[in-house]
């Protein structure tokens, strides 16, 4: 497999996503993580390269690389370089006058500085040339490392293990900026003044000793040379960057660029309004790039760090915390935080999609909290439940309930599951008898057929690209009945705002978490069971509600008319005066 990563944007994919290069470099898989959840950053793949790299999963869709925006691989931090590592180009910058950082024409010790992030562009952006602040504006071809484990004090024996794989740099310079500063920083750091890419390629598909770097200018080959010929070698490197300084996984070192760059010319040749710069490295690719009209303003420079979306519901900082080691919400509104052990412990479950906040309605009008116990709460990765970075399941989800009730001290409860909910209450009830009951299934459903299997796992999909706004009209409109769609504006608006207001990946993931979810062993299920049905329900319909009730013993069925899927919101009274004549 070809280990070349692509950021890129598309039409299809709105969002900076990573890709995995085909062999011939005319498409582009957008990648996933284990989980299902789409690799956005490089930064975070190299982070977690170790535990994820063997079981990257491709996502949809496949698409042609000249269809695609090409992004720089690695943005948003600084980028290290190193001066004078090639003896030639040591030799010729020591020459042309623009040299006032040493006296000697090769350096005692690698010469690091820093080029902004800011100036960071992809392959095929234009180079301003910024014509009120320089008129020496040239190009440095140069291998771009890129550390994958990162650290503090590196040996140079054992600075390769730190290695992620490499990029290219186009190191523009303005040089009299450069001399007249002393240090680099200002005539390296111009907006526009690092492209990077095209791409970011694993060390496992280099040979490091053979890495031809070559640049073009207008086709004419300035530079040639390969760079294992540095005159500090990149062991050298990673320990004089790392020496008091952490550095971390994705940051890029430049190692420093050969001789043949504009200044050391005679008469020197500096890059002007339309010439062409390609920059190549053996198994890199080609990073291009044109010189902009200097007659247009400068270009609107991107954020470092970008405006992240913001959510639609605010964090909770007052999160229990589980003894599996899960962080999960409690509704305030309930009496989870006063538990009393005279009163009886009642526990609700949400569905797909939504929160503990379905359930307060059911709360209040059966006027539960004068008799019980109430716990609801937030599954993982729903409502104000964070993502806890492990793969969701309904056994998973099942092992919270256990949880939840260990932590607020309750023995026994009556157990109430809405939807994927009550999946996670019978699988909760058949693996842990000992603190159910009672069971109340409101349009709980079972495990999936292939064709349920299917939608879900595509609306996973579609909710990772398009966000909840791409599937939250359509899945309300499917999931009420046409008595609610027509004549319970709130009960549809209520469906509407609990899906959309949902984590995007948390809701993705429950979805393939439902998808492969299987029948718990019903046989051990043996406490009195109400079944709450809807007669327009068509996620839990006729036939669902006969298999569960005949595998379930005893099981008491109450079927509410003009009613779909979200019973609690659509008919609270109805479903309040089954569930007390219940209970």
């Amino acid at each position: 497999m070809s280990l070349r990563f692509l950021a890129y944007q598309s039409k299809q994919v709105a969002t900076q996503r990573i890709g995995l290069v085909s062999a011939d470099s005319k498409t582009v898989t957008p990648l996933l993580f284990p989980s299902g959840q789409p690799i956005k950053t490089l930064q975070e793949l190299i982070a977690n390269w170790d535990l994820v790299s063997t079981n990257l999963l491709p996502g949809s869709p496949v698409e042609e690389v000249e269809n695609v925006k090409i992004l720089a691989p690695l943005t948003g931090r600084d980028v290290l370089a190193v001066g004078k590592n090639y003896v030639a180009h040591a030799r010729e910058f020591q020459q042309s006058g623009f040299d006032s950082s040493d006296k000697k024409e090769q350096p005692d010790f690698p010469v690091i500085f820093t080029k902004r992030a800011t100036s960071i562009v992809p392959t095929g952006t234009e180079i301003y040339p910024h014509p009120s602040v320089t008129e020496t504006v040239d190009y440095e071809g140069e291998l771009g490392i890129i550390i994958g484990k990162g650290g503090i004090g590196i040996k140079k024996a054992d600075a390769w293990k730190h290695v992620w794989g490499a990029t290219i740099i186009n190191d523009v310079t303005a040089r009299e900026r450069q001399r007249d500063h002393k240090q680099f920083f200002i005539g390296k750091s111009l907006d526009t003044f690092c492209p990077m890419g095209p791409y970011a390629v694993h060390s496992s598909m280099l040979e490091w000793k053979n890495l031809v770097l070559e640049t073009r200018v207008n086709g004419e080959t300035r530079q040639k040379q390969n760079t294992s010929e540095l005159i500090f070698d990149i062991p050298t490197l990673i320990e004089t960057c790392s020496m008091g300084i952490t550095l971390q996984p994705g940051d890029v070192i430049a190692t420093g660029t050969p001789a043949g760059v504009g200044i050391g010319r005679s008469p020197p040749i500096y890059l002007k309004t339309g010439d062409k710069i390609d920059v190549e490295i053996t198994g890199l690719g080609v990073l291009t790039n044109t010189i902009g009209c200097a007659a247009s303003p400068p270009p609107a420079c991107e954020p470092l760090l970008k405006p992240a979306e913001l959510p639609l519901t605010l964090p909770d900082c007052n999160l229990k915390h589980l003894p599996t080691g899960l962080r999960l919400h409690f509704s305030s509104l309930t009496s989870a935080s006063t538990f009393s052990p005279s009163k009886p412990t009642i526990i609700f479950i949400h569905g797909l999609g939504g929160s503990s906040s379905n359930w307060l309605p059911l709360i209040q009008v059966a006027k539960l909290e004068d008799s019980h116990n109430v716990i609801a709460f937030d599954l993982e990765g729903h409502g104000l439940s964070p993502l806890s970075g492990e793969d969701i399941s309904i056994d998973g989800f099942a092992e919270s309930v256990k949880g939840v009730l260990e932590t607020v001290g309750a023995q026994k409860a009556v157990v109430v599951g809405h939807s994927m909910g009550g999946l996670v209450a019978t699988t909760f009830a058949s693996r842990y008898a000992e603190f159910v009951s009672k069971l109340v299934l409101v349009g709980g459903v079972k495990s999936f057929a292939p064709a349920g299997v299917q939608a879900l796992t595509g609306r996973a999909a579609t909710v990772r690209t398009g966000g909840l706004s791409a599937i939250a009209s359509t899945v309300t409109n499917a999931g009420i009945s046409t008595l609610s769609s027509t004549s319970r504006p709130l009960s549809k608006v209520s469906v509407y705002a609990s899906l959309i207001t949902s984590p995007a990946e948390g809701y993705a993931r429950a979805c393939v978490a439902l998808a492969g979810a299987n029948d718990p062993d019903y046989s051990k299920i043996v406490v009195p069971t109400l079944f709450v049905a809807g007669t327009e329900d068509k996620t839990c319909p006729k036939a669902t509600v006969e298999f569960l009730a005949k595998e379930i013993k005893g099981t008491k069925v109450v079927t509410l008319e003009n009613v779909g899927h979200w019973h609690q919101v659509e008919d609270v009274e109805g479903v309040a005066k089954a569930l007390v004549e219940f209970l």
